[in-house]
C-alpha cells in the first residue's frame, strides 16, 4: 500500500467538474480500458475518462434524472442499484469498476465493495471522509451532525447512511482482504497531502482515493 505523497503537490483543479476526486480517479486509469462507473451521476467521470483515456466505459445510476443525462451526452449508462445489481455482471468483466462517492450512501457497503472487486480486475472507491478535523468538531463543540463541502446536506435530508473514516475503510479492507495499492487523501482544497502518518491523514484529509484489487 502506498499512501500518496509529494514534496509540493499541486491542487487538482479543472474546468471540467468541482469534484476533484473525479479528476484524482482519472488519474489513475489505464488508457483503452474496459470501466463501469456506478452510481455515475451524470456521467462527468466517463465523458473525461472517454475524451481523456479513450476508455471503452459503462455506467449504472439509480436517478432516472442522471441516467437521463447521461444518455443525452452519447454515454452508455443504464439505471441500477448498486445494492442488488452488480450480481447480474459476470466475474472479471471489467478493468476497472469504480464507486466514486457513493459508498457510504449504500445499504450493505461490504457487499458492494465484494462485488466491485469481483467484477473488477482493480477497484476505485472514493468517499468523504467522516474523520476529518471540521467533522469532529462540529460533533465535538457544537454538539450536532456536521455539515461540510463533501457533507453538505442536513441529517434528515441526506442519502449517507453508512458514513467512514479513512482508518474504518482501511480495517474493511483488510479484513476482507482486498489488497490496498494506493491510497490519497484530499484536503479542501483539493491539494494531495504529503507524507505524513495515517492518523494525521485522518484528521487532515476531506475526502479520500483508495485503488484496490484481489
Amino acid at each position: 500500500m502506498t499512501m500518496d505523497a509529494s514534496v509540493n503537490p499541486p491542487a487538482l483543479r479543472s474546468a471540467d467538474t468541482a469534484r476533484v476526486d473525479l479528476l484524482l480517479i482519472a488519474e489513475m486509469i489505464a488508457p483503452e480500458s474496459r470501466v463501469l462507473d456506478i452510481g455515475c451521476g451524470d456521467g462527468t467521470l466517463l465523458r473525461i475518462l472517454s475524451e481523456k483515456h479513450g476508455v471503452d466505459g459503462r455506467g449504472i445510476e439509480l436517478s432516472q434524472a442522471g441516467v437521463n443525462q447521461c444518455v443525452a451526452r452519447g454515454l452508455s449508462v443504464i439505471q441500477g442499484d448498486a445494492d442488488t445489481d452488480l450480481a447480474y455482471y459476470p466475474d472479471m468483466a471489467f478493468d476497472y469498476a469504480i464507486l466514486s462517492r457513493t459508498i457510504q450512501a449504500t445499504r450493505n457497503p461490504r457487499h458492494v465493495l465484494e462485488q466491485l472487486l469481483r467484477i473488477g480486475k482493480r477497484v476505485v472507491v472514493s468517499f468523504p471522509n467522516f474523520g476529518h478535523w471540521r467533522v469532529r468538531a462540529q460533533l465535538m463543540f457544537g454538539g450536532h451532525m456536521p455539515q461540510t463541502d463533501t457533507l453538505p446536506e442536513t441529517w434528515y435530508n441526506t442519502p449517507n447512511i453508512h458514513l467512514c473514516t479513512i482508518k474504518d475503510f482501511l480495517a474493511l479492507c483488510e479484513d476482507m482482504g482486498a489488497k490496498v495499492e494506493r491510497v490519497v487523501a484530499l484536503n479542501a482544497n483539493g491539494t494531495k497531502l504529503v507524507s505524513m502518518p495515517l492518523s494525521a491523514q485522518n484528521l487532515f484529509g476531506e475526502q479520500a482515493v483508495f485503488l484496490l484489487s484481489r
